[in-house]
């Protein structure tokens, strides 16, 4: 099975959604940039508010390539436990967390504008992007969104790798995924037009979805 794009294939995700629709207190959050058109078709089709949920590589310092953790938005990092075999010197890191954490803060500004993010504590948050390969930014994406105070955590794609959308299974509260084809390789095969997403469509979006929850 092989998605158009990725609006097709949020329209398709949100099909296997739906048992959430007008369920109070429902949000979905995209992980930008590929997230975004398939949460804005989801969001729609559930009438559930839309926002961008970010998401950081920590790389280690002299090693950039390592991923030693990830940063999400408000602040939450989740660490690498083999990070510590490395004997990294902590203000090393903390410096390049505070980097990252600058430039969620400067990409949220650029999506956002003035409007300020959800609150997600007691809520339902369905994390959405366009794929799951190692599934790595995911699962800081989940463990941010239940230290912000999530009630339940949804992920939702349209395709992912089957090793990985099996451990993620037992991760959260719920995962839906419309397939998970083998062999995988990677996420941009499964779709006919994966150009990358633009900065721009993201504000875009994000203020149409703002527009549609106003009475």
């Amino acid at each position: 099975m092989k998605f158009h794009n990725r609006r097709e294939a949020g329209k398709r995700l949100a099909g296997l959604l739906s048992a959430y629709r007008h369920q109070s207190g429902l949000l979905v959050l995209a992980l930008p940039r590929g997230g975004v058109p398939v949460g804005f078709e989801v969001a729609g089709a559930l009438n559930a508010p839309l926002d961008v949920f970010l998401v950081r590589k920590l790389g280690a310092p002299h090693h950039p390539e390592y991923a030693m953790g990830a940063i999400a938005t408000g602040g939450v990092r989740v660490m690498n436990p083999d990070a510590a075999l490395l004997h990294l010197d902590p203000a090393e890191v903390e410096a390049v967390v505070a980097r990252e954490l600058l430039e969620i803060e400067r990409r949220e500004r650029l999506y956002r504008g003035s409007r300020p993010p959800l609150d997600l504590h007691g809520r339902t948050v369905i994390l959405v992007d366009d794929g799951l390969a190692t599934g790595s930014t995911m699962r800081a994406a989940a463990l941010a969104a239940h230290q912000q105070g999530a009630a339940r955590i949804v992920v939702a794609v349209p395709v992912a790798a089957p090793e990985t959308a099996a451990s993620l299974r037992a991760e959260v509260d719920e995962l839906v995924c419309v397939t998970t084809p083998s062999p995988f390789h990677a996420v941009g095969l499964w779709y006919d037009d994966f150009e990358q997403v633009s900065d721009g469509e993201v504000g875009t979006l994000l203020a149409l979805a703002s527009k549609k929850e106003l009475p």
